[in-house]
């Protein structure tokens, strides 16, 4: 128990320190932030009133797994269970009436009740139109196209249910497309967030695989889930092999290989991570430095990178200067050890647990 804790606290963490680092330099050019920030670009957090603080990034992540925890544990309980992606999308809607300053008739999720994760920073605020839709997107029927990488840390925590539930990659991988189509129909965007989910999900019970043969066992994975339907694999392939390709070269500087990946799209977010993954040997800190500092969209490169080395690695391998300054760690870390948990109610058992009660079967209530 101690270990998945530990690596499930590092995802979420981890996700949550790359957001909050990139979140000072998203969109700037990387001229920019080296004019801000000196010649080697931001190197830590860029501190507001002394603390570090994130975007919808980590807040997606966060409501996905209150939604995921939802629907578990109402199953668990009652021995009747919608399928996933329709709690996951009833914890979005509500998020997204938090950004919107209109709070729900009724609460669901109670981290609507958390104020740290209600803070409006949505980083991709037409999310929020396709939120207010009355049918959400499914991958075979998009409502709204966006290539945008505003909706891949969702899968975070879908990934992270293989710790739980008796679930393979390849079924997991399914329900992270889903729940980045609810709002991202670009099919480069949610298998960009099959991809994702895949890796992690392998992660969580294999975190010593080697990183090249877990690429190519993702790529057969994904081209035997979605290749016959979605064309569009190839292009997160050619971006992924661009990376691994930038990272073995002594020639580039790794500010020139992440403008050379341009790092705005999903599958281009993706290949910036992978490339600040391979070249970091392990240390985390310079993961970050790698994964912020160019000219896209650094929350979303920092927030990848930070989940795929958190979980990798462990929380005991995130330096501390980075957690005691991040505002919702506590919050994280109690998130993180509820997934790895999971349910701990059985059906017409006399135990119950207040506190799991008040949290996914009353709303926080």
């Amino acid at each position: 128990m101690r270990g998945k804790q530990a690596t499930f606290r590092g995802a979420l963490l981890g996700l949550a320190v790359g957001d909050a680092m990139g979140y000072t330099v998203d969109r700037k050019s990387l001229e920019e932030i080296r004019a801000d920030y000196g010649p080697n670009g931001l190197l830590g957090y860029d501190l507001v009133n002394g603390y570090a603080e994130v975007t919808s990034y980590t807040q997606l992540a966060a409501f996905t797994a209150n939604g995921l925890l939802l629907g578990l544990s109402r199953g668990q309980l009652s021995g009747r269970m919608a399928p996933l992606v329709r709690y996951i999308g009833l914890a979005l809607r509500e998020w997204s009436r938090s950004q919107q300053y209109c709070p729900p008739e009724r609460h669901y999720c109670w981290l609507s009740t958390v104020p740290e994760l209600k803070r409006r920073c949505c980083m991709d605020t037409r999310m929020l139109d396709a939120l207010n839709r009355d049918t959400l997107g499914t991958p075979e029927e998009p409502v709204y196209r966006s290539d945008s990488p505003g909706a891949l840390t969702e899968t975070v925590p879908v990934a992270l249910l293989r710790g739980i539930l008796d679930m393979e990659p390849e079924e997991l991988t399914r329900l992270g497309a889903e729940s980045v189509a609810l709002t991202h129909g670009d099919p480069t965007a949610f298998l960009s967030g099959a991809v994702l989910t895949y890796v992690l999900s392998r992660l969580v019970r294999e975190p010593e695989i080697d990183g090249e043969i877990l690429m190519r066992d993702t790529v057969d994975a994904i081209q035997l889930r979605f290749g016959r339907e979605f064309g569009q694999t190839t292009r997160i392939w050619e971006l992924l092999q661009m990376a691994q390709v930038l990272a073995a070269s002594d020639h580039i500087s790794q500010a020139d290989a992440m403008e050379r990946l341009s790092c705005r799209t999903a599958p281009e977010v993706l290949a910036g991570a992978y490339y600040a993954c391979l070249t970091c040997h392990g240390d985390f800190d310079t993961a970050m430095i790698t994964a912020v500092n160019h000219s896209g969209r650094s929350a979303a490169v920092g927030a990848v990178t930070g989940a795929v080395l958190g979980l990798r690695m462990g929380e005991g391998a995130l330096p501390d200067f980075y957690l005691e300054s991040l505002e919702p760690a506590e919050l994280l870390r109690e998130i993180a050890d509820d997934l790895a948990q999971g349910c701990p109610e059985e059906r017409q058992s006399r135990l119950f647990d207040d506190d799991w009660d008040r949290k996914y079967l009353h709303g926080g209530l």
